[in-house]
């Protein structure tokens, strides 16, 4: 029997708590890792992350068998645990508890990887995606 095919990309968005910048330099890259990490351990396929410092971006490729819950659960999970007692061990910590998910075409991969790398950039001019930058606001 042959092993079934999908290709559900899935683009999420989620912040730190009330949009504290909370994602320092210092813990970006092994809080970046770490996302990417749990991504694969539960047979998703990272494509680009990227955010400032109160707000992180995902594309993934979701596996067949990962449900959107159980992604953004795991890798929240396991990213702020990392953070809390590892890379700033005694600061505050915590992200929001929405999030944002929002599917795509596989031809839309290259636009919304650039737009989610370049995430400082355009946050400093000011040309951003507002439907999913506003999504992601405190009072969500």
């Amino acid at each position: 029997m042959r092993a079934p095919y999908t290709q559900l990309y899935l683009h999420l968005v989620w912040a730190t708590w009330d949009r504290l910048p909370l994602i320092t330099v210092d813990i970006e890259p092994r809080l970046y890792a770490a996302i990417a990490e749990k991504c694969r351990e539960l047979k998703c396929v990272p494509l680009a992350i990227g955010g400032t410092s109160n707000h992180v971006h995902l594309l993934v490729r979701l596996h067949a068998t990962t449900t959107i819950a159980t992604l953004v659960k795991e890798v929240k999970g396991s990213s702020s645990h990392l953070v809390t007692h590892e890379l700033a061990v005694g600061e505050f910590f915590k992200w929001q508890g929405s999030y944002r998910a929002f599917t795509l075409r596989r031809e839309n991969i290259l636009q919304v990887q650039a737009y989610i790398k370049g995430q400082k950039e355009h946050h400093a001019i000011g040309e951003i995606w507002h439907d999913w930058e506003q999504s992601i606001s405190p009072s969500n």
